[in-house]
């Protein structure tokens, strides 16, 4: 089977990936971030009475339409300790911002814009019949729609759902992503490893991941090079009716990579595998059904760049979230030599010079099993197939491990 390019497998990951509908009810504390699964309205009519914008005299506009008209302050009214009595002419209310305007006045007049005389008070300015005055409803009416199904919430929306008199919001249910990582060789951080064994990190990388692209995340351990084993925890992911189920290691067809095979015996189909990049060449795609399978390389590196091509995108569409932009154009600081068939994604830093062009500079060494150049990195050079050498100063272009280098 020949390498696929990075960009088809891309398209055919993504084809088939169709947005989760199913609705699921959340508080607002839980509900930043997510697609509101339905419209929501106003429970309440905002604001519920005319009320004050300002501090100051709440009066008949006419009363005051020219500086040096005298009126008589008759009572008080501030937030939630409203004014019981209506207002005549000559007559003027103290009132306090958000406070309700008083029956029979129509404007406010600021506290600056008036002196105090021993019956009330003495206009300093003239008042526009109207001002300062939120009518009610302003904001919004109760019954009116005013969050659109397929939005995703954010601190705003949240005030306004809040507002609304909203305790709950229906969203639509975050993609359930399974984990699986291989491999006799791995153990747990923090157990003691033997001769020949080695920390299992990916499993780490690629949840976070996955819960900051929108998923939920079920860990089902590592799993030993045993087709009986692997079965055993597919057939939980299964159960579970997850939306991913992602492997890490063991997607080749070597004498030890028993994923590809075992998961083939229980019934997925194959979809792809073995992409022209590098890292991630051993990359799978296949599925259960609805259930997408990603068997991304046991390489920490390899998986993590899989994880952003592929495994982001994909979760994404599935919560029915955006994309996030992680494409820019760069300059090089230094030169690149010509590439060969596969895609390359070489970890580098990035700054924002003086003019603010993003300048990259690839790290000297870009073995994919080195963690800590990842763990430094701010983006990846992406030199395409065949790409010819680039001189110091020419334009590239990047894939931003962390997006706020946009800004």
């Amino acid at each position: 089977m020949s390498l696929l390019p990075v960009a088809e497998a891309q398209e055919r990951l993504l084809s088939r990936a169709k947005p989760i509908m199913a609705l699921e009810t959340v508080s607002l504390a839980e509900a930043e971030g997510r697609v509101l699964a339905s419209d929501v309205t106003a429970r309440l009519t905002q604001p519920p009475f005319n009320s004050s914008a300002m501090d100051g005299y709440a009066l008949r506009g006419e009363d005051a339409l020219e500086p040096g008209i005298e009126l008589r302050v008759i009572g008080t009214s501030s937030a939630g300790h409203a004014f019981d009595g209506t207002i005549g002419t000559g007559e003027t209310v103290r009132i306090f911002t958000g406070a309700p305007v008083p029956e029979g006045a129509d404007s406010v007049l600021l506290q600056e814009d008036a002196e105090t005389t021993d019956n009330g008070i003495r206009t300093t300015y003239p008042v526009r019949p109207g001002q300062h005055v939120r009518p009610r409803g302003q904001d919004f009416r109760e019954g009116e729609p005013v969050l659109m199904a397929g939005t995703v919430v954010d601190f705003s929306r949240l005030t306004v759902a809040a507002g609304m008199n909203h305790a709950t919001l229906d969203v639509r249910r975050k993609p359930l992503v399974a984990l699986l990582a291989t491999g006799d060789e791995l153990v747990t951080p923090g157990e003691q490893p033997g001769p020949s064994q080695i920390i299992a990190s990916s499993t780490f990388g690629i949840a976070a991941l996955a819960r900051k692209a929108g998923a939920d995340v079920l860990d089902l351990g590592i799993v030993a090079d045993d087709k009986a084993a692997i079965t055993a925890a597919v057939e939980r992911a299964r159960e579970a009716k997850v939306d991913v189920i992602v492997t890490l290691g063991g997607a080749s067809v070597g004498d030890h990579d028993l994923v590809q095979a075992t998961l083939l015996a229980a019934g997925m189909e194959l979809d792809f595998w073995r992409i022209a990049m590098r890292p991630g060449k051993p990359l799978m795609v296949g599925s259960f059904g609805d259930t997408h399978v990603l068997g991304l390389p046991g390489n920490p590196v390899s998986s993590l760049v899989c994880g952003l091509l592929f495994l982001e995108p994909l979760i994404r569409k599935l919560a029915s979230l955006p994309p996030v932009k992680r494409s820019a154009t760069a300059e090089t600081a230094v030169g690149m030599k010509a590439n060969d068939q596969r895609q390359d994604y070489v970890r580098a830093r990035a700054v924002r010079s003086p003019s603010g062009v993003l300048q990259v500079e690839p790290f000297g060494k870009q073995d994919s099993s080195m963690m800590k150049i990842f763990a430094e990195a701010d983006c990846l050079i992406i030199r395409p197939p065949h790409a010819p050498a680039l001189e110091a100063g020419e334009a590239c272009e990047v894939m931003l491990i962390r997006p706020e280098l946009l800004g």
